[in-house]
């Protein structure tokens, strides 16, 4: 390289940041539940540490509960990708996931975030049935040249598209 080269350096790409979705829930545990059957997901087993935590008196009974058929944190509960890693230990996802958390308010306004669920194709109308029975409550239907879809709330009164 002469000295009227220069070198060029790439800038660093930055690295995929990992997520979650949190949702404010009177029962997360309930919410955990309806999205987990809703989305084909897993509802997070937390009960190896929780049971942990429990015998090392390292955290109150209060704080837990039964749920989903284990120990559970009374206040979270999360849904997770059934593909996606997660901490043998914790039971915590380490990918897709919907942690729900329990707030003491109620909702009352439209959500400024919300889920599509893309149903298979012919299947929108069977897909909305079967999320009815689960819970969930239709609103309106669109159907406008750019697509169609059911907006629907979870059992809470959150928002969601099925498409």
């Amino acid at each position: 390289m002469t000295e009227t080269e220069t070198e060029t350096e790439t800038p660093p790409q930055p690295q995929p940041l990992s997520w979650k979705l949190v949702i404010d829930s009177a029962d997360p545990h309930a919410q955990a539940g309806f999205w987990a059957e809703t989305l084909g997901y897993l509802v997070e087993d937390n009960s190896p540490l929780v049971e942990q935590l429990l015998a090392a008196g390292a955290v109150p009974e209060a704080i837990t509960t039964h749920a989903h058929g284990r120990r559970a944190w009374l206040d979270l509960a999360a849904a997770r990708h059934p593909d996606d890693p997660y901490d043998e230990v914790s039971g915590t996802g380490q990918g897709r996931r919907l942690l729900f958390q329990r707030v003491p308010e109620p909702k009352t306004v439209k959500n400024r975030l919300h889920i599509d669920v893309h149903s298979a194709p012919g299947q929108r109308d069977a897909e909305a049935e079967r999320l009815t029975a689960l819970g969930a409550r239709a609103l309106r239907t669109y159907d406008e040249q750019g697509g169609s879809w059911i907006v629907m709330t979870d059992p809470e009164g959150n928002e969601f598209c099925l498409n």
